[in-house]
């Protein structure tokens, strides 16, 4: 079922959680929390923290915890495949003190996809069907293995593929979105700390939005990429007009 946020001012909180040895090792390059950070502004969520964790039961349940009581939507990747050390799903049945199942739907699903394949399903590729005890399956497009979603947890494959279709295909067709966020973007041809005091003192008196400065040393082209961020157009506009006025009573150049 589709969810609408009500409140279109706002927008829901999110993190994520990408659970993999092999990612803190550095023999694979995550891909995944770009996609969703950009997916989650695409929708309207404010993407709050990211966090990069070992496969380790009390380390995943106390994270995932952790990050749940902070913030509306937890968004995890990795470990719920058919080996040893894919150990997600059992951790979060922890975590909610539920039991670890094997889901009929879940297996159905296995089921179909691999007499498609030819492919044997095996007690290995079986523990992919199990899931925590009255968790919503997240469908699969790829490869079928269901991720899932338990209270504000939203649970899938480490395989950005199946990342990418698991969000798009079900994710955002399940979740409470919120407003989209505006962003303008402001280019002097200065380094940024000739400019700083002038972001800080916008800033400071316009909470209303967000101002991230982005140098750039491209010679003989150095400079600074202002970037503001809110929910308002209003309130982005007048705060480009400030920047504007100080940069002309500085005589500094700018683009928009």
């Amino acid at each position: 079922m589709n969810m609408i946020n009500k409140n279109k001012n706002s927008q829901p909180s999110a993190s994520i959680i990408i659970i993999g040895n092999e990612i803190l090792s550095g023999r694979t390059r995550d891909k995944n929390i770009n996609f969703i950070a950009e997916r989650c502004n695409a929708i309207g969520l404010f993407l709050k923290e990211v966090r990069v964790i070992q496969d380790k039961f009390e380390i995943i349940e106390d994270t995932v915890l952790d990050l749940a009581k902070k913030y509306d939507n937890v968004f995890t990747t990795g470990g719920i495949g058919p080996t040893h050390d894919d150990i997600t799903a059992e951790a979060i049945s922890r975590a909610f003190k539920v039991n670890l199942v094997l889901n009929k739907e879940a297996r159905k699903r296995l089921e179909r996809h691999y007499d498609k394949s030819n492919i044997k399903l095996n007690e290995a590729r079986l523990r992919m069907a199990r899931i925590p005890e009255g968790a919503e399956l997240i469908d699969n497009p790829v490869s079928a293995a269901p991720g899932f979603r338990i209270r504000n947890v939203w649970v899938m494959a480490g395989v950005p593929i199946i990342v990418e279709g698991m969000f798009k295909e079900y994710i955002e067709k399940n979740i409470v979105n919120g407003a989209k966020s505006i962003s303008k973007t402001i280019t002097v041809k200065v380094p940024e700390g000739e400019i700083a005091k002038i972001m800080s003192k916008i800033q400071s008196s316009n909470e209303e939005v967000e101002i991230g400065s982005y140098p750039f040393y491209r010679p003989p082209n150095i400079g600074t990429s202002i970037v503001i961020r809110g929910l308002n157009e209003t309130f982005i506009k007048k705060t480009i007009d400030l920047f504007i006025t100080s940069f002309k009573e500085k005589s500094i150049e700018y683009e928009l």
